[in-house]
């Protein structure tokens, strides 16, 4: 009879290989070493960013306001400086001229008074010019200011050696104004 043949045997798996990620790490990685600590680290401070941003921020504002004042826009120049409280004049640069001023208290159908302020704006140049809002001022004799407000002119501007008619009525006015100032308000602040 026939012996059988032994079955095969099976090969010995291959021996797996295990990476080792120590051995395999850059030889400066210290996998025993603490963590890094905060110290070790740049700190950065918001504070100090804060501060920077609002000093650059202020010279910024300081040397706009230098080229404006200094490039002579009178209108910018006056509205900032008034904002900040320094004395550079509140009226409109323009050589037009106020005449046939008029003041009266006029009665109302309700009993009260209205103030009333007329008069023309004159160019007395050969050229256009722009015609800013007309400030009006109540002073007592003290010549404190009790009141004031703006008459805006229907046109804004006015013809070479032309004129305009202007009024303006506000009512309870305070008793005690005594003098009526008119002027050009500047384009800000005035």
């Amino acid at each position: 009879p026939c012996a059988a043949a032994p079955a095969p045997r099976p090969e010995p798996a291959a021996p797996r290989v295990y990476e080792d990620p120590i051995a395999d790490a850059p030889p400066e990685y210290d996998p025993f070493a603490p963590p890094p600590s905060r110290r070790s680290r740049p700190r950065r401070n918001p504070a100090r960013r804060w501060t920077a941003a609002a000093v650059v921020a202020g010279v910024s504002m300081l040397l706009g306001a230098g080229a404006i004042l200094y490039s002579g826009a009178p209108g910018i120049a006056a509205g900032i400086a008034s904002h900040f409280g320094l004395g550079i004049g509140g009226e409109a640069e323009t050589p037009l001229r106020f005449t046939d001023k008029s003041v009266e208290l006029r009665p109302m159908p309700n009993g009260s008074e209205a103030f009333v302020v007329s008069g023309k704006v004159m160019n007395p140049t050969d050229a256009q010019q722009r015609i800013p809002d007309i400030r009006v001022e109540l002073r007592d004799g003290a010549d404190q200011l009790v009141y004031s407000w703006r008459i805006t002119p229907e046109n804004r501007a006015l013809g070479p050696k032309g004129s305009l008619d202007f009024t303006g009525a506000k009512l309870d006015v305070p008793p005690n104004a005594k003098v009526v100032e008119l002027s050009f308000a500047s384009e800000i602040g005035g």
